[in-house]
């Protein structure tokens, strides 16, 4: 699956939860996630999405590390139907 299909069916799915997905850009700092997740009672992640079977770049996981070291939650998204578990993951936790 192309990863702009998998980014779309993200956005809508936060949508359909109370949410917003913005696409998150980061100028000055490389490798950041592409999408925050936020959610009502402000639960909220960070969600790199991939095409199917791909895997984040090497600098992508540095950033990824250092974020859930400040203790916030990333993941990485390559199918869709992983979008419901991540959704009830944030939700609960």
């Amino acid at each position: 699956m192309r990863e702009k299909y998998i980014e779309q069916k993200l956005v809508t799915a936060v949508k359909a939860a109370g949410g917003i997905a913005p696409k998150f850009i980061s100028p000055g700092l490389a490798g950041m996630p592409d999408r925050l997740v936020l959610l009502p009672g402000g639960k909220m992640a960070f969600v790199e999405v991939k095409a199917y079977g791909i895997k984040p770049r090497p600098l992508q996981i540095k950033r990824h590390e250092t974020l859930r070291r400040l203790g916030f939650k990333v993941y990485v998204l390559d199918e869709q139907r992983q979008i419901g578990v991540i959704l009830n993951e944030i939700q609960t936790t």
